[in-house]
């Protein structure tokens, strides 16, 4: 299994950016991934996740802020963000759970920083 996310990179308060990942060798349209993010010192921090029927949670901090989607053709899973500002500065990372039955896997992030 393979995630790659790009998409990052260093804006100014209150601009966009979208997250892209990438997921091989996984059945994806069947799979459930998640955005988190984590800064130097911290404990990761779970953003959003999206299911295989196209259910999607949010954190409190991003919600109606962020959006997460995903295209089952492209194999790609996005998150999209507006109004960002200084405090989504993190370095973020695509997901897919595991549990007791099957492991689970870790991209290798991309990061976001955001001036005020």
């Amino acid at each position: 299994v393979q995630l790659v996310e790009s998409g990052g990179g260093s804006v100014q308060a209150g601009d966009s950016l979208r997250l892209s990942c990438v997921a091989n060798g996984v059945a994806f349209s069947t799979e459930t991934f998640g955005w988190y993010r984590q800064d130097p010192g911290k404990l990761r921090e779970f953003i959003a996740i999206t299911y295989d029927d196209g259910r999607t949670t949010y954190a409190n901090r991003v919600k109606g802020r962020f959006t997460i989607s995903r295209d089952n053709y492209r194999n790609t899973v996005y998150l999209q963000m507006n109004s960002l500002n200084p405090d989504d500065t993190a370095m973020y990372f695509c997901n897919v759970p595991g549990s007791p039955s099957k492991k689970g896997y870790w991209g290798q992030g991309t990061q976001v920083t955001v001036f005020a």
